[in-house]
Parts: C-alpha cells; structure tokens; sequence
C-alpha cells in the first residue's frame, strides 16, 4: 500500500534524526538546529518545537518552531540571532520535475494544516532559498513577500577572491603587510565592545544584554556551533570582530559584526572578512550568508565582498483579534506618551 504523509511533532528522541536531515536539506542552516535552538531560548526565554512531516521513518519535510509567550497569547516570528525560522524540505530524488513538485506541495500542504490549527496570533516564517513554491500558503491567506541577503560562495577560493571588489584586496593586502593578524579565540570582551561601539555609530540594535550574550556565545563555541573572529594590530589590540553561526550545514551565517572606528580607514574589516572566509573554506565550508540585503552602507559594502544576491521568502499568517487589538493598544499608548514628552519639553522651555 501506498504510505501516507503524517505530520508530527518531534520529541528529543527524533531531534537526531531532525538534525542530520537540515544540515543535508538544501533550504537547512543552524537556525533550524535543536542544540542551537536550545542555546537560543535560554539566552532569550523562548520556547522551540520541532514539526516533522513523513512518509513512514522518512523525513521529507517540517519546520523549528521558536515562540514566544506575550498578552496576546503565543507568537511565532524570526528575531535577531535567528534572521531565518523557516521550512526545510528534502532534496529531490526524481528526474521528474512534476514528482518533485507533487511532493514538494503535498508536506507543505501538511504544514499549512498544522501551523493554522496550532494558535498562533501573529506567526511569520522566514525560509531560506533555494524554496521559492509557497502557492499553498498563499492560497489560504497567508501573505509572501520577497527577503533578499548576500550569500559568497568560496568553494573556489581564487574564483571567490576575483569576485571582490579590486579596491577591498587592495585593503586587505595594505592589512597584511601592516602586520595585522587574524585570530579566532574565545575573546567575548572585545568581540562586545566593538558590538557597542557599532550599536552607538550606527544605531543599531544590541542583540542581547552583556551578560546573556556571553552565556550563549560560550555555550554555542562549546557546541561547536559558532567561532568568534578578530582582526589584531600586530601590538595585540582587536580592530574588528564577528561571530559566526555553523553547523554540519555547508553554508555558514555571519550573524554579528563590529570595528572600532579608529582602524576603518585601514582597512581592517574587509581584512577580516576575507580571512573568515579564508578559514571557513579549510573547514569544509562551501558559502557563508552575510545575513540581510537592506538597502543601505553596510549592504554595498557586502556586495563588494562578491557575494550573490539572494531571493528568499516570508510567510506572514492572517493576524488573530487578539494580536490587532494588543498592537493598537500599544500604538496609542506609545502615540499618548510621545504627546506628552512633547508638551513637557514646551512646558520646560517656557519655564
């Protein structure tokens, strides 16, 4: 008899076997990594499951599920340290495109069942390409939209060196015979300074609290599961930094980065950069995500380290009563105390 698909949710038992199928699966990346997950949820107070689709002991499909609790009731969403949340499938087997597809929409039908029946008030699931056929989602109300990041390929290291913009190996070879130095150590405290100092320049977010940032960086480099990068003046003070996200994945993510701005003109980021990549490629690793391509500095700069630009998608569930009435609450509340700070700073100069 022909096997039925059957979706489930995973027990720890199963969470193995989950494992080895992302880190084959072409759309897989350690965000969908239970052991990274778990680091993730103690770092943030999160919660994960894991959703599997089957036929019988053969995983063909599923999705992490990380969630959080609010007034609302539970939502499902990416945030930063988890820029992808998304569904994973298996590689094709047959020469068929048609087979592939029919199986393809056969688990994402399954999965379009489950995640409208679990309860979410407001889910938005970020999956990474090559994924690109979500009619079912679609089809049922949910709303998909375009996300774009810069991913460069270093398989060939010569080709990917050529793919750089002449003017950054001009930078990264100023830093060499600068005698700047590259390293990869456990040295959380300079790694988070330049994190703040970035933060402070650019106004961007910190990702997590000091003292819960470290925790869940020293406990992913106990796992394996991420690398802290520096580059160094040869007098041993760190000009750059970034972390990096791994798995048994082929593809990589740069998930944090900063520079201390008194070394930029130097060169020392894309020095950085380029001897990451360098040391990902002797790892055994083929590519590495730079993690969003908003249209702005950062992302030009990305573009210049030859990397492609690349398309994935974003699935926004139909908002529950609960979720609208909650962000309108907030809204006018943040709208009656932005009203006030204005009329205390007219009442302060009149004074």
């Amino acid at each position: 008899m022909k096997q039925e698909i059957v979706i489930s949710l995973l027990d720890e038992r199963k969470h193995a076997q989950w494992d080895d199928f992302v880190a084959k699966a072409p759309a897989g990346s350690v965000y969908s990594n239970t052991d990274y997950l778990s680091a993730l949820c103690r770092a943030t107070g999160g919660v994960f499951r894991v959703v599997g689709v089957f036929k019988g002991d053969q995983l063909f499909g599923g999705i992490a599920l990380y969630e959080k609790k609010t007034r609302s009731g539970r939502i499902l969403s990416n945030r930063l340290l988890l820029y992808y949340n998304g569904i994973v499938l298996a590689s094709p087997t047959s020469s068929y495109p048609s087979e592939c597809t029919s199986r393809e929409l056969s688990v994402l039908t399954a999965l379009e069942g489950w995640l409208s029946r679990a309860g979410y008030v407001h889910a938005v699931i970020h999956s990474r390409a090559p994924i690109r056929d979500l009619r079912v989602f679609a089809s049922r109300g949910w709303g998909v939209r375009p996300s774009y990041s810069y991913v460069v390929d270093f398989h060939d290291l010569n080709s990917a060196w050529g793919r750089v913009e002449q003017n950054l190996r001009r930078l990264v070879k100023r830093c060499e015979s600068g005698g700047a130095v590259f390293v990869e150590d456990g040295d959380f405290d300079s790694f988070y300074r330049l994190h703040r100092q970035t933060h402070e320049r650019k106004g961007a977010p910190i990702y997590l609290p000091e003292k819960k940032f470290r925790k869940y960086v020293e406990e992913l480099r106990g796992l394996g599961l991420s690398k802290l990068f520096h580059a160094r003046t040869a007098q041993g003070e760190t000009m750059a930094s970034q972390l990096v996200l791994m798995s048994g994945h082929p593809v990589c993510h740069t998930v944090c980065a900063g520079a201390d701005k008194k070394f930029l003109s130097q060169g020392a980021t894309p020095f950085l950069r380029w001897k990451v990549f360098e040391w990902l490629s002797k790892a055994g690793y083929t590519a590495n995500d730079l993690t969003d391509a908003s249209l702005n500095d950062v992302t030009h700069f990305k573009s210049q380290l030859g990397g492609d630009l690349e398309m994935n998608l974003v699935l926004t569930g139909p908002d529950r009563f609960a979720y609208r009435f909650f962000q309108h609450v907030g809204s006018v509340k943040s709208r009656g105390v932005s009203v006030v700070n204005r009329l205390r700073r007219v009442s302060h100069k009149k004074a």
